[in-house]
């Protein structure tokens, strides 16, 4: 009898432990907010020891991202590099090279301080090579194919043009259901045309065209941390914009009408950081 009571409480508190790493595996707003935190603590209050230390904390709770333009976890590493701190050697960097390998050539900038630990350019080629190879091809094919047929008739034709978004919205349902997000990490950036893939443009234009069952699965996907909340909002604005409405998180300028304390909390909401913040990391990223 005590072991039977013992035995379900075991299984009460595995339960409780499985829903709650659930929990948080399926919302990745908490993740997006503390790296913007984290990012004002070095970018604004310029201290770096307290960001590095901040960030170590946060990559322990948090299977790290790294995000277009803050980019926190290269930010990390370079910080923690600069300035003697153990950032976890090896296998960070090992990590480092998964997140980055989607954008084309950039870790070629690294290979010196892959080298300093001890991971030579052809292992990192061969870890490049593996992820090129696991690309999901069919999906690359259906992809290439909507973004020629999004930009038929130059958009300038209404008939072709809600003909062509109306084939793009039920592939783009079935990959959803299929796939989830069609990311960089399964898809890559570019097609098999050698043009990059409109996927971000084309939804900016299905969400136009059917507002609930593209806005359903991007709120689905941000949560997953699938979709970065700047391109989930970039698309968003585009649905107000096509309304003739103001932009809802104002990614396509940052001056509106509206009080930035509105805007701001808005944007919290879905993990951007604040109107300020954001064009001081733009900033930041066009002079690097």
């Amino acid at each position: 009898m005590i072991y039977k009571k013992t035995h379900s409480i075991h299984i009460l508190i595995a339960s409780f432990f499985l829903i709650s790493c659930k929990k948080k595996e399926h919302n990745s707003i908490p993740y997006y907010n503390k790296v913007n935190e984290i990012d004002s603590i070095y970018r604004i209050a310029g201290n770096s020891e307290l960001a590095v230390k901040k960030y170590k904390e946060l990559f322990n709770e948090y299977s790290p991202k790294n995000q277009e333009k803050i980019e926190e976890y290269e930010t990390y590493i370079q910080l923690s590099e600069q300035r003697n701190i153990d950032f976890g050697g090896k296998e960070s960097l090992y990590k480092l090279i998964t997140l980055i390998v989607p954008s084309q050539g950039k870790y070629k900038k690294y290979l010196p301080l892959f080298k300093k630990y001890g991971i030579d350019s052809t292992e990192v080629k061969n870890k490049v090579a593996k992820y090129k190879s696991s690309l999901n091809q069919k999906l690359i094919d259906s992809l290439t194919i909507a973004s020629h047929r999004d930009q038929e008739g130059g958009r300038h034709d209404i008939l072709i043009m809600q003909k062509s978004d109306h084939k793009n919205l039920n592939l783009f349902l079935q990959i959803f259901d299929q796939y989830g997000y069609p990311s960089e990490e399964k898809v890559g950036t570019v097609g098999n045309d050698g043009e990059p893939l409109a996927i971000v443009t084309i939804l900016s234009h299905l969400i136009c065209f059917d507002h609930d069952k593209i806005y359903s699965k991007l709120v689905e996907f941000l949560k997953k941390g699938e979709i970065p909340p700047r391109t989930f909002a970039f698309i968003v604005d585009k649905y107000y914009l096509c309304k003739k409405s103001t932009g809802y998180y104002y990614t396509y300028g940052e001056t509106s009408k509206e009080d930035s304390l509105i805007i701001n909390r808005r944007r919290k909401s879905i993990g951007l950081p604040s109107l300020r913040h954001y064009s001081k990391i733009k900033t930041d990223f066009h002079k690097k």
